[in-house]
Order: structure tokens, then sequence, then C-alpha cells
């Protein structure tokens, strides 16, 4: 399983940003869309589970991005819209093939990650 990130760059506040996530391994049960912003913690944005096709979203970003999976091309996307500044942050794509149930099967160890791609959101 390898996974790159791509499709980040420099966006305007309210604007829109879709970035992917390309799997080159076997199909995971479990993906999910990480940020980080320099000086904070990593925190989990979006994910997705193949399962019963549960998502999850942390509540900064409900109604705003949205993430998907194309199981034909192993890719996930998270279509990022009405961009705010802080938005910006390196996001990373990550996997594991657990699925992970219970309440919070978002939360769960993810096994594999990609480098990270960069968002900035200009104000």
């Amino acid at each position: 399983v390898q996974l790159v990130e791509s499709g980040g760059g420099l966006v305007q506040a309210g604007g829109s940003l879709r970035v992917s996530c390309s799997n080159s391994g076997r199909t995971m049960s479990r993906m999910g869309w990480f940020r980080q912003a320099p000086g904070k913690e990593r925190e989990l944005v979006a994910a997705h589970r193949r399962s019963g096709n549960f998502i999850y979203y942390v509540d900064s970003v409900k109604g705003r991005f949205t993430i998907s999976r194309d199981d034909a091309k192993n890719t996930v996307y998270l279509q990022m819209s009405s961009l705010k500044p802080e938005d910006m942050a390196v996001y990373y794509c990550a996997a594991s093939n657990d699925p992970g149930y219970g309440s919070k099967w978002y939360a769960r160890q993810y096994d594999y990650w990609g480098p990270g791609t960069q968002v900035t959101v200009s104000s």
C-alpha cells in the first residue's frame, strides 16, 4: 500500500479545492483525511468505511467538506468548499484494512500514510 496525495495548492478564502489520494496497493477498508497546521496537533478531518458506507466529519468541516472514494481508481477524494484560513494545513491521507467497528470506528489506528499535500488559504 502506497498512498500519494495530490491537488493541494493556494486558494482564496471562500473558494474550493479537491485533494486526491491515490493508492497503489490493495483497496483498504477505511480511509481517512487528516490535517496538521503549524504548531497544532494533527486532527482527523474526514473518514470513510467501505462496510456500511459510513462517513465521519469533524464538526468544523461539516457541510463544507465531502469525502468520497472511487474504488475502480483506488482513489479517495476530499472536496473542500467555503474554505477558511483556519483550514490551511498539510493534508494527509491515511488507510487501514481494519474497518473499525464500534461507535468511534473512525478513530481507530491507521496503518498507512501519505506524505501530505499543502493547502494554503489566503484571506
